[in-house]
């Protein structure tokens, strides 16, 4: 049973979240930056108004460092970051169990992911001097020294394996592994995670990754919350302080460099037969990378080509005008690498063959003559309008911040964001999607029964 302070802390983290939320919509956004001596960027977003604060440690240990006969290897090996931690000094070890109840106890939370480019620390904690310190502590010492107990990695990796069995099962699932094998060739990004890959990998191999990775000279760290710069480069260092002796002040031995992801020369087109109700449908090819100035016009044009829900070209011609799915979209994933452009939807199996033509037809003239001046202007007024909705709470704002962060964007990028919309032209959209895409040279995945 929640007790009365925890019923009350609750209520204030949320109405705190709440006026936090107003105060950042309508007030500037000012990052600050600097490095520390032992190579460390930090990134602040000061916010006095609430005794709350939200940090992300980021390093370049995403999946995309995974050796390929161990695809999976960054993913799991951040899962076991919270499997417990080994004893330190006068410190004794805690198990899963007892780092949760840590925790739990003191009201805050920390945890680690990993996507395509990055693993990602989160520390969500109250600034109160009896907390802040502790969670600090806690957070510091469960990054330094997780114990990656081989008993407990033994029965998640057999979980994992249960959840591969069970995915294969789904139509989605076989399209997605399809697509993204032919969108990314060889590249990382199109690693696939599996029971081999899996039983490849040991503590040994997770712990060897962690210690290469993890290292403060690699570490952006984005703090956003009740605290100045004085105090955010105290609890940096505090965190971080533990693997500090593990690369030299400043310097880190540069990590492998990777390919890029190469362009598609011709279309690639695979009809997986499955037995479901409905046919599943991948179309695209690379993207772009998150750093190209194109970013704007891209972000725009694609609200108005799939992006924008029951407003976009592609749900207008798919959807309403012929009845060929419920849903279709279109997006860019971009990252370090150019992430896939995909346009994804699910159709009656004796319509996927039109389904697709219309939706190609929908981008090919679309990447010939762009959008309408009507279509931009309600696109962008959409996006600028909701542009609060971004970074209307704490958590949002330090994920933008971590991705100024990540991608060396602009400190003032949150601040001029609208501005850069409301920039666009029909032209700019119409030459940066000409850059991008070929829809001559498309991969086309469909999965489901054959038409009768």
């Amino acid at each position: 049973m929640m007790t009365i302070k925890k019923l009350a802390t609750c209520a204030f983290i949320y109405w705190a979240t709440v006026l936090f939320s107003i105060q950042a919509a309508q007030a500037a956004i000012p990052v600050e930056h600097w490095t520390q001596p032992t190579g460390t960027q930090v990134f602040l977003v000061s916010s006095q108004v609430i005794p709350m604060l939200d940090v992300q440690l980021d390093f370049d240990a995403g999946s995309r460092r995974d050796p390929v006969e161990q695809a999976g290897l960054a993913s799991v090996t951040a899962a076991m970051v919270s499997e417990g931690v080994r004893a330190s000094g006068a410190e004794v070890a805690l198990d899963e169990n007892a780092l949760g109840e840590a925790w739990a106890d003191l009201g805050a939370s920390f945890g680690a992911h990993v996507g395509n480019d990055r693993m990602s620390f989160m520390l969500r904690t109250l600034t109160y001097p009896d907390l802040l310190p502790r969670a600090a502590q806690l957070a510091a010492r469960q990054m330094a020294d997780p114990a990656f107990p081989a008993d407990v990695w033994l029965r998640e990796r057999e979980a994992m394996i249960a959840a591969i069995r069970e995915a294969n099962t789904r139509p989605g699932t076989q399209a997605e592994r399809a697509f993204s094998q032919g969108v990314y060739g060889s590249h990382p990004y199109g690693f696939d995670t599996t029971e081999a890959t899996l039983g490849r990998i040991s503590v040994d191999h997770m712990e060897a990754f962690y210690r290469a990775m993890i290292q403060p000279c690699r570490a952006k760290v984005t703090v956003v919350g009740a605290v100045d710069r004085a105090q955010a480069d105290a609890l940096v260092q505090q965190l971080l302080a533990p693997l500090a002796g593990r690369s030299a002040a400043g310097a880190c031995a540069a990590l492998p460099a990777l390919p890029e992801v190469a362009a598609l020369t011709q279309p690639v087109q695979q009809s997986i037969p499955f037995q479901s109700a409905q046919a599943h449908v991948l179309i695209g090819q690379p993207g772009y990378k998150r750093a190209d100035p194109d970013h704007f016009a891209l972000t725009v044009g694609n609200y108005i080509l799939g992006g924008g829900g029951f407003v976009s070209r592609l749900t207008n011609e798919v959807r309403e005008k012929r009845g060929l799915s419920y849903s279709v979209y279109s997006a860019f994933g971009p990252g370090l690498h150019a992430g896939a452009f995909t346009i994804g939807l699910e159709t009656r199996p004796d319509q996927a063959a039109q389904a697709v033509k219309v939706a190609r037809e929908v981008l090919t003239d679309f990447v010939a003559n762009g959008p309408t001046e009507a279509e931009l202007k309600a696109a962008k007024d959409n996006l600028i309008n909701g542009f609060a909705l971004l970074i209307d709470s704490n958590r949002k704002l330090l994920g933008n911040v971590a991705n100024i962060a990540w991608n060396d964007l602009p400190l003032n990028y949150l601040e001029t964001w609208t501005q850069q919309v409301a920039k666009v032209t029909v032209a700019d959209v119409r030459s940066a999607f000409a850059r991008k895409l070929n829809p001559a040279a498309m991969v086309t995945v469909v999965v489901g029964p054959a038409a009768p």
